[in-house]
């Protein structure tokens, strides 16, 4: 581990999510860490989506008690933002518009750094749309560094004419106009369903009107530059088939990247590549409806060995010892006993 003065902590027992927030400086500058949980578990490191934190994209994911169970039992939890999407309790301080633009690539080679700095090896990785995208290109790049892939709604292909334009719509507004309405409006589009989005005769949802609140928030100049990045990605098709981790991709039914989601798993070895669809979900799945997806993860991660039940799981759940066939925990079966499936939810 580094020194400690390369980094500034500070206290976070007083959030819902606990945990503590590292400002870990790298090659491509600072970013922002909160780990949660006890270091001397495996790390699970995740990434959210544009304009957004941790906070925001896995709080409804890690306040289901079953996924929280789940997670916390087995991990401990490094989230890492970036640079200018930390929590107000950093301060998210305004990023000069002098300072280099970082490409997909940095970020990806960023994430080395902050394991190096916590001294961590091989690790397990969920993202975020855009997060997706950065966590499947580090899996690429550094393969030793990643036992399994959790990718939420995620992005492999090099924009579409339409998203580009849409994202450089949205890149010019943030830099002259900040974070105004129209912009707001694209990226509530971008994570949620019109079920949550509402209409004329129905209001919008607790976890929509909070992310406009959220988004306010946000310094539009840190906002552009993420969006930059990932509007000048490459395409990484090609590359998916080589990639021997285990990959557990969530898609929402009504989600914008559906296709995308689809697409990615057409070229993972189907050995180690599961979808889920989760029905009436934008892309958001993780505050939309994560209860969804906490089945799918408890048999992901018994292919690692690493989901031990406890007394705390939900009567609910389907899984025990002894309902579970051994073959089904056998690392080398798990890629093909997961299938892709659908999940349909009471609205």
């Amino acid at each position: 581990m580094a020194d400690s003065s390369d980094s500034v902590s500070i206290d976070m027992e007083a959030l819902s999510l606990g945990g503590q927030e590292h400002l870990v400086e790298t090659t491509y500058g600072p970013v922002c860490v909160a780990v949660c949980g006890d270091p001397d578990k495996p790390a699970l490191i995740t990434y959210p989506d544009i304009a957004l934190n941790y906070m925001f994209c896995f709080q409804g994911l890690l306040f289901c008690p079953e996924a929280s169970s789940l997670l916390l039992h087995n991990f401990c939890i490094y989230h890492i933002s970036p640079l200018g999407h930390e929590s107000l309790q950093l301060g998210a301080p305004l990023i000069s518009v002098d300072t280099p633009l970082l490409s997909a690539d940095d970020l990806a080679d960023q994430i080395v750094e902050v394991l190096n700095f916590f001294g961590l090896g091989a690790v397990m990785c969920m993202g975020v749309t855009a997060g997706a995208y950065i966590l499947t290109l580090f899996a690429m790049k550094y393969r030793q560094r990643v036992l399994g892939l959790i990718l939420v709604s995620p992005l492999c292909q090099a924009p579409s004419w339409s998203e580009w334009l849409c994202n450089k719509v949205m890149s010019n507004l943030l830099y002259y106009y900040g974070t105004c309405g129209v912009v707001k409006e694209l990226l509530i589009k971008r994570y949620f369903s019109k079920e949550v989005r509402g209409n004329g005769q129905l209001p919008e949802s607790d976890i929509v009107q909070e992310c406009r609140r959220l988004l306010c928030e946000r310094q539009s100049t840190n906002v552009w530059r993420f969006l930059e990045a990932i509007n000048g990605r490459g395409d990484l098709s090609e590359g998916l088939r080589k990639l021997q981790c285990r990959t557990l991709i969530f898609i929402g039914e009504n989600s914008a990247y559906h296709s995308e989601a689809v697409h990615m798993t057409t070229k993972l070895d189907r050995r180690y590549g599961a979808l889920v669809e989760v029905q009436g979900s934008g892309s958001l799945v993780s505050e939309e409806q994560p209860q969804a997806m906490v089945i799918p993860m408890e048999y992901f991660l018994m292919g690692y060995g690493l989901y031990r039940p406890t007394q705390s799981v939900s009567p609910r759940s389907p899984l025990s010892p002894t309902r579970i066939s051994p073959e089904l925990l056998s690392p080398e079966n798990m890629g093909l006993k997961l299938k892709p499936i659908k999940t349909r939810l009471a609205l």
